[in-house]
């Protein structure tokens, strides 16, 4: 009897799709054979995640340049360009169905830094209150 857990976790197939469709997606973005003028530096973006639907029909890669530079150009020009990541992945993979790609921004970056400066200002507080302390 299988149990349903309350949290959708990505099973592990859609994991192992997931990170084939990541490096087809890499590599294709670094060899740049794109007719859109804001990919032809499109080295410069990162691929951080693939997630692929249950029905492994449809994929999210969040994607990132470095610096966080272009975004607003690049984007749009990704998503324009899908179909040729699409087929690179029906030509490179064995799946069934080739999924249809959407690319987002990847914002677990800004994440990460909004976290680190709110513990080092945590850190500087209780640095603060341990110096009064001994004052006293």
């Amino acid at each position: 009897m299988k149990r349903k857990s309350s949290t959708k976790e990505p099973s592990q197939r859609q994991l192992r799709v997931g990170e084939q469709l990541k490096q087809i997606i890499a590599h294709t973005m670094t060899r740049g054979h794109f007719s859109h003028a804001a990919l032809l530096d499109a080295g410069q973006v990162t691929v951080s995640e693939v997630r692929v639907s249950p029905d492994l029909k449809n994929a999210t890669a969040y994607v990132m340049s470095l610096g966080g530079q272009d975004m607003e150009s690049i984007l749009p020009a990704l998503n324009d360009q899908a179909r040729v990541f699409q087929k690179e992945i029906n030509r490179q993979s064995n799946m069934k169905f080739t999924p249809r790609v959407a690319f987002k921004i990847d914002r677990t970056f800004d994440e990460v830094q909004r976290i680190n400066t709110l513990l080092n200002e945590v850190k500087i507080v209780k640095d603060d209150s341990d110096i009064s302390e001994d004052e006293e």
